[in-house]
């Protein structure tokens, strides 16, 4: 099964956006309505949430998602867009379908491992320990408040709606399962990163965590064509809390992309 995907537009340029962790596909909606006309954004939810199926805990967990994203892929070339972990996915894609991929898109990559070997890698696996404790013991919703704290919008998890903060609290656990992928690179993404073809755009929150910045750096260093935005007075969060800024980035990549 592949789940849900929603679609935006019926222009000729074709789009495939992929959403972070404790999100669902609807994150997309601001962005794509800052880009305007012209094109046709297809947004999947990601395995375990929306109405996609739950994860499979016996398997790799960047291995499944990425399988389930490939059946919502426009046909022929387009343009793949990712925030978070949904980066990931799409990094994976550009490394995967170098000819299919126009342009690429990662918006606060969460790719830890290329991170390591900077000086703020150890000081994050430090910070996040907190959330991985609460998780254990069983205690969601402080670990879903924990994480939020981190890498939420402003307020976290008490300033949501009830029904917000209850699918919130029930995924945390996607979290702590996406530490393979995250940590330790289970897809193999790092090493591939100078094989990326595609144009492509690195956004980052202007008050983003240091283990952001890092990341997108060896991005930077290893992608061949790359441009870099920070969006003043944003977080993890910018897609959804800046969408026009992110959307005027994104324009300008499709239109010097082709």
């Amino acid at each position: 099964m592949s789940g849900f995907a929603r679609r935006w537009g019926d222009g000729p340029r074709e789009v495939l956006a992929l959403h972070c962790s404790l999100a669902h596909s609807g994150a997309w909606e601001g962005v794509v309505r800052a880009l305007g006309p012209g094109l046709r954004v297809t947004a999947p939810d990601i395995l375990g949430h929306g109405r996609a199926p739950d994860i499979d805990p016996g398997r790799d967990l960047h291995d499944q998602c990425y399988e389930a994203v490939l059946p919502h892929l426009p046909e022929g070339r387009f343009d793949a867009v990712g925030h978070s972990f949904g980066a990931t996915l799409a990094l994976r894609l550009a490394e995967e379908m170098p000819e299919r991929v126009r342009s690429l898109t990662l918006i606060e990559p969460v790719l830890f491992a290329a991170a390591q070997g900077s000086g703020v890698y150890r000081p994050y696996r430090a910070l996040i320990s907190r959330y991985e404790r609460l998780l254990a013991d069983g205690d969601r919703k402080a670990a879903a408040q924990e994480f939020l704290r981190l890498w939420g919008a402003d307020g976290g998890l008490d300033d949501m709606p009830e029904a917000q903060q209850r699918y919130m609290i029930d995924r945390i656990h996607f979290i702590k399962a996406s530490d393979d992928a995250l940590f330790h690179d289970s897809a193999g993404l790092v090493p591939r990163l100078g094989q990326v073809r595609a144009p492509t755009l690195l956004v980052q929150g202007g008050d983003c965590l240091p283990v952001t910045a890092a990341i997108i750096d060896r991005m930077e260093r290893e992608i061949a064509d790359t441009t870099r935005i920070s969006v003043p007075g944003a977080g993890h969060m910018v897609p959804i809390t800046h969408p026009v800024p992110v959307a005027g980035a994104i324009a300008d990549l499709f239109a010097r992309s082709g």
